[in-house]
């Protein structure tokens, strides 16, 4: 299996500031670990505005056919987490998927 990842599939969603915390929490416990599990990295990323707050997951793959496996077969799908109706402002309606080009961490 390859460990220099390919893929990035990204998702995002926002919510009202008043339960940005604990969606925060909520995405750490539930949504995070699935994929800590399977794929080669995850980041989680939170952008705090006046009116909402911004949250991008991204997951790292070796290859589509890796993360189309995790996805059950369906990767550009958006898999929604049991409690997000009750955080999320909308439910975000697609998963961004883009070919890693360039790869470069700890450079300091």
């Amino acid at each position: 299996m390859a460990t220099q990842p390919t893929i990035a599939r990204i998702w995002r969603g926002r919510t009202r500031p008043a339960v940005a915390d604990a969606y925060e929490a909520y995405l750490k416990a539930e949504g995070i670990p699935p994929l800590e599990k399977t794929a080669l990295g995850v980041q989680l990323f939170r952008e705090d505005r006046e009116s909402e707050t911004w949250f991008t997951t991204t997951s790292y793959w070796p290859d589509l056919e890796s993360m189309t496996a995790f996805t059950k077969g369906e990767p550009t799908k958006v898999h929604h987490l049991e409690h997000d109706p009750e955080f999320l402002i909308e439910l975000p309606q697609r998963i961004e998927i883009h070919r890693v080009l360039l790869d470069r961490q700890g450079l300091r």
